[in-house]
């Protein structure tokens, strides 16, 4: 199935690295005029040198300023919460400091973002998309990832809301809650066996997602292929939530 976001503007958050910077690339392919934000400049730098019509900005999510900054970039028809960080601890040895930094940037930076854009979306009478990028830690408990599974669960909770109250103005709001996902991050972190195969054990389809298998539902929910799809979550963790 093809689709279209020709003369879209789409914003990226965390479009640096991993599924944001392949997602990036392919809405440029499908016709969008993308900006992607990440907080690393490098990053963004070699993307642009891939895709030269990406518009790059370097931004934190969870920064005070975030919002002035989006409004100098905007308005969008397109979102992609991408941006999250995560730190994995105990559950005894989780840190006020680690669980108030994912917290900032996994939750309150995708609240803010997407307020400061849905309300551009009502001021110029877009019909928009937002896709929110969860995960399969917001439907399971996972071992030292208690900061982690709380907010990726309220990520899930927030868009349900936010597909709530702005469906009325032709807005809509999904989330992505994929597995592990083989970005060059997830192919260091999960290279060990001892880690990684008692999870895929848990996977009907005994292996880890690959990051176009991530990028292509994001699109879809994205597009107008799904105008009728708004304030649900699509897993992409080869059958892990239905065990």
């Amino acid at each position: 199935m093809e689709v279209s976001f020709a003369g879209k503007r789409v914003l990226v958050t965390g479009a640096g690295q991993g599924i944001g910077r392949e997602l990036a690339k392919k809405l440029v392919k499908c016709g969008a005029k993308v900006t992607a934000i990440s907080k690393t400049e490098k990053y963004l730098k070699s993307l642009q040198e891939e895709s030269p019509t990406i518009k790059i900005v370097t931004a934190d999510v969870s920064s005070p300023d975030i919002r002035k900054t989006l409004r100098l970039l905007g308005p969008f028809d397109c979102l992609v919460n991408n941006a999250a960080l995560a730190i994995l601890e105990p559950v005894l040895e989780t840190t006020e400091e680690s669980f108030d930094k994912l917290f900032n940037v996994n939750v309150k930076g995708v609240f803010v973002v997407s307020q400061e854009v849905a309300r551009m979306m009502v001021e110029n009478k877009i019909k928009g998309s937002i896709v929110n990028l969860s995960s399969q830690a917001s439907k399971c408990a996972l071992r030292d990832h208690l900061a982690y599974c709380a907010s990726k669960s309220a990520v899930d909770m927030l868009s349900k809301v936010m597909a709530l109250e702005l469906g009325e103005h032709g807005i809509r709001v999904n989330c992505v809650n994929p597995t592990v996902v083989m970005t060059a991050m997830g192919k260091i972190g999960w290279a060990d066996p001892a880690k990684a195969d008692p999870l895929l054990q848990r996977i009907p389809l005994h292996r880890f997602a690959e990051v176009e298998e991530v990028v292509d539902p994001i699109l879809f929910l994205l597009s107008d292929k799904a105008s009728m799809i708004s304030g649900i979550e699509v897993p992409v963790d080869g059958g892990f939530l239905a065990c």
